[in-house]
């Protein structure tokens, strides 16, 4: 059986410093685990390990579509899939690292996918009750007819949300009951990153904060000019969304900055709520004097290592 290090928990609480960390002390790769990392150019917004980061370590699964393309959960998986297969035979341990919490139980659950016929029409009547009330009026109605599927999407996945309800109209059964899971496919060592609650907030405000300062608006600009716009999935990424607002003067500059906070808070929140369901995941509290190195150690050594016996 294959080995699976997995390092997960919200945004902005250390999961890439503290993976690259481990992948050096256990000699490993990481796989990302975030959905919107996948898409060329977009660097700034979705937290991308930095270049010298990637030098240290080497990364998989980000960078391989372009942000206009179309990118689906099972053929992130599937890409995954080898690449832990690919390193094990190699000797080398793949650390998952990310917050999208659709991707990781994909993976490590291994969701069997069936492909199920679709109806434009349905699409197109989802699309338009979108268009007139808003992405919260059809994330609202997934909730009632499959809470279980959207406990693990972001309520700004139209794609993915109209999906689901095509799915539910076409078979009356909810979009989740079609994935097969199987729990034991890797040797998994899953760890949760999480800290008190003012804390994670501030941390994200820091991070946005320093997005800006980064270039944000200007890499969302670059992205704009390339052809991109709100219909593609990847612009409505957190604070590309808000940026592209922005930039269509629907909203000021404060307004954009505090809205990519307000949502970002929001959806951390909702990776906790829902990573808490898998109690395979060993969760630590780093504490407000985060010290990557000294975490990464003791993970090493006194868990990794005996479990593993590397």
């Amino acid at each position: 059986m294959d080995k699976l290090l997995a390092i997960v928990g919200p945004t902005a609480s250390g999961k890439t410093t503290l993976a690259v960390e481990l992948a050096e002390k256990l000699n490993g790769e990481i796989l990302s685990c975030d959905s919107m990392q996948v898409y060329r150019g977009m660097d700034i917004g979705t937290a991308k390990a930095t270049p010298v980061e990637q030098a240290r370590v080497a990364h998989h699964l980000i960078d391989i579509v372009d942000p206009w393309e179309e990118f689906s959960v099972a053929q992130y998986q599937q890409l995954a899939k080898a690449t832990i297969n690919h390193l094990n035979q190699n000797g080398i341990l793949p650390v998952l690292t990310g917050g999208t919490g659709l991707y990781y139980q994909a993976v490590v659950d291994d969701y069997q996918f069936y492909p199920m016929a679709k109806r434009q029409a349905i699409r197109d009547y989802w699309n338009k009750l979108i268009s007139l009330h808003g992405l919260d009026f059809a994330f609202e109605r997934l909730q009632a007819v499959d809470p279980d599927y959207a406990a693990i999407i972001g309520r700004n996945d139209q794609r993915r949300l109209v999906r689901a309800l095509e799915v539910f109209a076409l078979t009356g059964e909810p979009f989740s009951r079609f994935q097969a899971r199987n729990r034991h496919q890797y040797h998994l060592v899953a760890i949760g990153l999480s800290m008190e609650r003012s804390q994670l907030y501030a941390r994200i405000e820091q991070r946005v904060d320093g997005m800006i300062e980064q270039g944000l608006i200007e890499e969302v600009l670059r992205l704009r000019e390339q052809g991109c716009s709100l219909s593609h999935t990847s612009m409505q990424a957190l604070g590309y969304k808000q940026v592209m607002y922005y930039l269509e003067g629907f909203i000021n500059k404060a307004m954009m900055i505090e809205e990519i906070k307000k949502e970002t808070r929001r959806f951390a929140k909702r990776q906790l709520t829902w990573f808490r369901k898998d109690h395979r995941i060993i969760w630590l509290e780093p504490g407000e004097f985060y010290d990557a190195d000294k975490l990464a150690k003791n993970i090493s050594f006194s868990m990794a290592g005996h479990i593993w016996g590397l």
